[in-house]
């Protein structure tokens, strides 16, 4: 038991055998017990600090129902779990103006129909109290020992948040100071309601200076810091029908919180791009269970996505000089400066996501292009920036991004230099690029020039290039042997001992074909030395 509540000591046995009954504040008997008072005193809120739950016989109550009213105010005001009048004294039965006091206060009162000896009714809740005021020392030891080896070990901000999730019971949020849930956890299965419009009802629950019930929705909030700034907050989401928070959770809460804050002083602070990546991966495999908690993730970070158009861009940076800031890490940066939405984050080592949300009625080419160019004049002209088919259902990005891969698998380095790229740059070298690392495409390769690049290596000829200005030329021997420097005559010889070397015949289109497509096969496989000039049918 982490605390005793009014209605845990109407229960008692002691308290049982005075016959209670709950005149007023019937709502409120979840209220925690913190101490018990007995008084007969007219003013006793000078005594007390709240929380006590008052025992009292009448005697000192005044007739007068303004006095009565008064002395029902001071409690109230003072904060005390409730009041118990014992029966038989000075009373026989509650005076309605004290219960019509305490209504109006919402102070619990109960009234005893018997007496009972208000000593023991004091040794036992206090003795109740006092075993849970040592159970909690108890429990707070295990939980602090808990966070310290998640700390000593360098755990993930997501392991704290689970951890204070699972020790509450109740959904836990991290989230910054714009109000974005970086990280959301659940004791059971994800709850995506938890995030139904996360900023806005964010922004009604103040942050305390430490762990503390704030807002209309009775939220637990603990702040979280960073070398002595304010970075974000803990907050813990109270089940609607459950207990009220008590001094366990917020334990719990405040130890998470502290956690976090020392994380954030010996590990790697870039939490809000962990979310990003954590979202952007969760929308690239689809692990949502419903539209609508992607919905609410995605939204939680501040990526509006009713009644706008969703861009998924994949850049590949795997081939640019190393940097001291990373593609992710400068997007991130410079995005919000010139007021884009968008969720940023790494999919992998060497490619980064990118989900742009822009207005329906709005051009997506002019911002993809003023990344791209900004990114490649940054990073080099190694960086690719692929682009999916927008799109205006979360649900349908998945789709989009797997495209953008695509597209960014595909780029190589005969392809044209663009700040971006889409599905329709792709033409056969690029096709063929993307199948690089497939053995049948290299096995094609080999049955079909094989012969030719080992007569060149071993005669010192270049009859490779010859077959490639003949394709390039559709076939027109003329046009051909004017690119390569040769008379026609000479030209013809090198097509003659091409065929024969091959096996095919160079006026069949359907050979030509097959060789079109093995030559740039080559090429795109870098077999074919130099600068590579794809053909083209």
């Amino acid at each position: 038991m982490p605390f005793l509540t009014v209605a845990d000591v109407l229960r008692l046995p002691v308290i049982a055998a005075g016959l209670p009954r709950v005149a007023a504040g019937e709502d409120q008997l979840s209220r925690r017990v913190r101490w018990v008072h007995v008084t007969e005193l007219l003013d006793p809120a000078s005594f007390l600090e709240g929380g006590e739950l008052v025992l009292t016989t009448g005697m000192p109550h005044p007739a007068d129902p303004t006095q009565l009213r008064g002395y029902v105010d001071s409690l109230a005001d003072v904060g005390v779990a409730g009041l118990v009048v014992e029966l038989g004294r000075r009373y026989q039965h509650a005076p309605q103006e004290l219960v019509t006091a305490c209504r109006e206060r919402d102070l619990p009162l109960i009234v005893l129909a018997r007496g009972v000896r208000f000593i023991e009714v004091t040794q036992t809740v206090h003795s109740l109290i006092l075993d849970a005021q040592g159970e909690l020392l108890r429990r707070a030891q295990q939980v602090r020992e808990l966070f310290t080896s998640l700390t000593l070990r360098g755990a993930d901000p997501e392991e704290f948040v689970q951890a204070a999730a699972d020790l509450t019971g109740c959904p836990v949020v991290l989230e910054n100071l714009i109000h974005h849930a970086v990280i959301c956890r659940t004791a059971g299965p994800p709850d995506g309601q938890v995030l139904e419009a996360w900023p806005r009802r964010s922004r009604n629950a103040p942050t305390p200076d430490r762990a503390a019930a704030s807002g209309p929705e009775g939220w637990l909030v603990a702040p979280v810091e960073d070398r002595g700034r304010r970075w974000g907050r803990l907050i813990m989401l109270p089940h609607a029908s459950g207990p009220p928070i008590g001094p366990e959770q917020t334990m719990i809460l405040e130890q998470a919180a502290t956690a976090l804050t020392l994380a954030r002083l010996t590990g790697r602070p870039e939490w809000d791009r962990r979310a990003h990546s954590s979202v952007l991966l969760d929308l690239l495999h689809w692990r949502y269970r419903s539209r609508t908690e992607a919905r609410l993730r995605a939204e939680a970070l501040g990526l509006p996505t009713t009644g706008h158009r969703l861009v998924p861009v994949v850049i590949d940076h795997a081939d640019t000089a190393d940097a001291d800031t990373t593609v992710t890490g400068h997007l991130a940066a410079e995005l919000p400066v010139s007021g884009v939405k968008a969720l940023v984050g790494d999919l992998s080592e060497h490619r980064t996501g990118l989900l742009l949300a822009l207005a329906r009625a709005s051009a997506w080419q002019p911002v993809v292009e003023r990344v791209g160019r900004e990114l490649r004049g940054t990073f080099g002209e190694g960086l690719v920036v692929a682009v999916g088919p927008g799109v205006t259902e979360l649900s349908q990005v998945t789709r989009s991004f797997r495209e953008a891969e695509q597209i960014a698998d595909a780029i190589g380095p005969g392809t044209l230099d663009r700040p971006f790229h889409v599905a329709s740059d792709i033409g056969l070298p690029e096709l063929l690029y993307s199948l690089r690392d497939d053995v049948r495409v290299q096995r094609y390769v080999e049955q079909q020039l094989g012969r030719l690049v080992q007569h060149d290596a071993r005669h010192g000829s270049d009859l490779l290039s010859t077959l490639r200005e003949y394709l390039v030329a559709a076939g027109n021997k003329s046009i051909a042997a004017k690119h390569v420097g040769l008379s026609r005559q000479a030209f013809y010889q090198r097509l003659r001992t091409i065929e024969r070397l091959l096996g095919n015949d160079l006026e069949s289109g359907a050979h030509r074909t097959q060789l079109h497509v093995a030559v740039t096969a080559l090429d795109v496989l870098g077999g074919a030395g130099g600068t590579v000039r794809p053909a083209s049918l």
